[in-house]
């Protein structure tokens, strides 16, 4: 995979974040651990104090994933794996966030039942897959997204997303966008804030959160978000009116 990195269309905003990284990787062959473990800040150490650090995969076979990487700070990683890749960029960008999900994962092993990890992992695995953070300090735009008001949140307040922010976080969102399509859907957590804060004030805002069980109890505390829809998002064609009426991607609220 010596060309990996032309796989990456870093001028799309859902990359934002993320350019640093990538770039720090080299261009002759796609990551291994040793390259991921570059990344990693000096000391960045889990929720349990255990250094972290990526390892291949096939060198911890059959390992508990979360319970690993809480106990050793070992994180496996399949060799050639965009998936796993993206997962390591997220550590590193979200540090605190990631050691704190882990902690919450581990302290919820034993409710395992009949293989269902239970209501608070399951939010904890939805958002490690599939999150998204949205900022904004409007109100209008994130009560539109939560209520799905699709016309209110990409039309009718299209100017406000030119302050809010978006911010991806779920490794299984970045692997899809190596090819970006319309229906693509993220779980959001929406946060009255202002995007001008800072990143790592924000990771440590939400590893807080969920340290004090006060964010991703339950899957409902996440909000759907067709991602394609965000302003300037989309490149394929125009967002206009016919673009948003698309219901089998915009779709609108149950009934119940």
């Amino acid at each position: 995979m010596s060309d990996w990195k032309t796989r990456l269309n870093l001028e799309h905003p859902g990359w934002n974040g993320y350019r640093v990284l990538l770039r720090r990787l080299p261009d002759d062959h796609f990551p291994q651990p040793d390259d991921l473990n570059d990344l990693l800040l000096p000391g960045q150490a889990n929720a349990a104090g255990k250094l972290m650090r990526f390892r291949a995969a096939e060198q911890l076979p059959g390992v508990a994933y979360e319970r690993h990487i809480y106990e050793s700070g070992e994180i496996s990683t399949r060799e050639g794996s965009w998936h796993d890749l993206f997962n390591a960029l997220v550590w590193c960008r979200f540090p605190l966030l990631k050691a704190a999900m882990n902690a919450a994962h581990y302290d919820h092993l034993e409710e395992e039942i009949h293989g269902r990890r239970g209501s608070r992992r399951d939010a904890l695995t939805l958002f490690d897959e599939s999150g998204v953070i949205v900022v904004s300090a409007d109100t209008h735009l994130l009560d539109a997204l939560r209520a799905r008001d699709w016309s209110g949140a990409f039309v009718d307040c299209h100017t406000a997303w030119r302050a809010a922010g978006v911010l991806i976080c779920g490794h299984a969102i970045l692997e899809k966008l190596l090819s970006p399509y319309k229906s693509l859907t993220a779980h959001a957590l929406l946060l009255p804030l202002d995007k001008a804060g800072c990143a790592a004030d924000l990771d440590r805002r939400l590893a807080e959160g969920v340290e004090s069980g006060a964010r991703l109890q339950t899957t409902t505390d996440l909000s759907p978000l067709p991602l394609m829809g965000v302003p300037g998002w989309w490149r394929e064609g125009p967002q206009d009116e016919a673009f948003y009426a698309d219901r089998a991607v915009f779709r609108p609220p149950r009934a119940d």
